[in-house]
């Protein structure tokens, strides 16, 4: 079988896996990447996982953010087990073994920060350095 048509098969068998043409457009642009692989699972949030070892070690894993984020998604929505399971921490899936949880875990929640929700402490000092205001032009 030559390169070509090999080529042409992973090409296609990525296009039927992502839903047709349309959705294999619709993910490229959310994405920037077109992949197939076999679906490992899911966490609370509607993420889904994904693996293929035909791809290089370090590209086999991936996963795509529920469709409710768009394309406004960023590494802290992803939960601590499946982060260690992604980036090779752990062979197993959270779906094959699951992290081990003690009471004094604390909840997961994503990263606010750069949002409208993150956390701003208030200060009641004077602070040591005061911005310029720049006086403004009055016509004369």
């Amino acid at each position: 079988m030559s390169e070509w048509t090999l080529w042409l098969r992973n090409f296609s068998k990525a296009i039927s896996d992502n839903g047709g043409i349309r959705a294999s457009v619709y993910k490229l642009y959310r994405q920037n990447d077109l992949k197939d692989g076999t679906l490992v699972g899911e966490d609370q949030f509607g993420n889904k996982y994904y693996e293929n070892t035909r791809y290089f070690f370090g590209r086999n894993r991936w996963v795509i953010y529920h469709p409710s984020v768009g394309v406004d998604y960023d590494g802290s929505m992803i939960p601590p087990d499946w982060y260690g399971w992604l980036h090779y921490k752990t062979d197993f899936a959270p779906t094959v073994k699951a992290r081990v949880k003690y009471p004094w875990m604390m909840k997961y929640e994503k990263n606010l920060s750069g949002t409208k929700h993150q956390y701003t402490p208030y200060s009641t000092t004077v602070p040591k350095i005061i911005a310029w205001k720049p006086k403004s032009k009055s016509k004369d």
